[in-house]
């Protein structure tokens, strides 16, 4: 993949670009604030941009406004947000039209998982850290439709939040392939989303446990 990194600390900034390019990837570019991030995206057209939240001018949520900037005018484009903090603001909406991710430092542990969740989101997936997930989540209401899920099917759907495959899911839950994909068939009809080529399913139910409002 072709990766444009955004992040302010040059220490961080130089180890994830020897991670990524001792994986294969090429970093096209580096940089430190939110419109050298904008102007290297317009310039390099990456498959993937990977963007720290806070960072100059402002050092607010200079990077997660960026992201938006980018996602608008580059809408096939990966966007994959590092943080030290969780951040909903501007979340929401780019978690929305998939190829996102958002994972907070310090909770990624394993440098393979790490890589994979890059490989999901530059492939239009989404990978989301779990706090992420529950800070998104938004309030219930009576009718809501997730209170038809049993169980293990709202276990499923939170892994499927996260970004898992089916094959992953599996694998956390110690189940057979073939039962998380009944499971995830068995989700989506509950949610009433029928096959259609307009819309992804799996990003419509990860909306629907959001508590964000789905027209399928």
């Amino acid at each position: 993949m072709r990766v444009v990194i955004g992040e302010d600390s040059a220490l961080f900034r130089e180890g994830l670009a020897r991670l990524l390019a001792d994986a294969g990837h090429e970093i096209v570019a580096k940089v430190g604030d939110a419109p050298a991030l904008v102007a290297a995206v317009a310039a390099h057209g990456p498959d993937l941009a990977v963007i720290d939240v806070r960072m100059p001018p402002d050092l607010t949520d200079d990077g997660a406004r960026a992201a938006r900037t980018i996602r608008a005018a580059h809408p096939a484009l990966g966007i994959l947000l590092l943080s030290q903090h969780v951040e909903t603001r501007h979340s929401v909406e780019l978690v929305a039209s998939g190829g996102f991710g958002y994972l907070l430092k310090d909770r990624v542990l394993d440098v393979d998982d790490f890589l994979d969740a890059l490989r999901r989101v530059a492939t239009g997936g989404s990978a989301l850290d779990p706090e992420v997930v529950a800070r998104l989540l938004g309030p219930r209401r009576a009718d809501d439709p997730l209170s038809a899920l049993t169980g293990r099917e709202r276990e499923v759907l939170a892994l499927m939040a996260e970004g898992r495959t089916n094959v992953g899911i599996a694998r956390r839950l110690w189940l057979t392939d073939r039962t998380v994909e009944t499971h995830v068939g068995s989700i989506l009809g509950k949610l009433g989303l029928a096959n259609s080529d307009e819309d992804h399913r799996r990003v419509l139910a990860v909306l629907m446990y959001l508590g964000r409002p789905v027209t399928p």
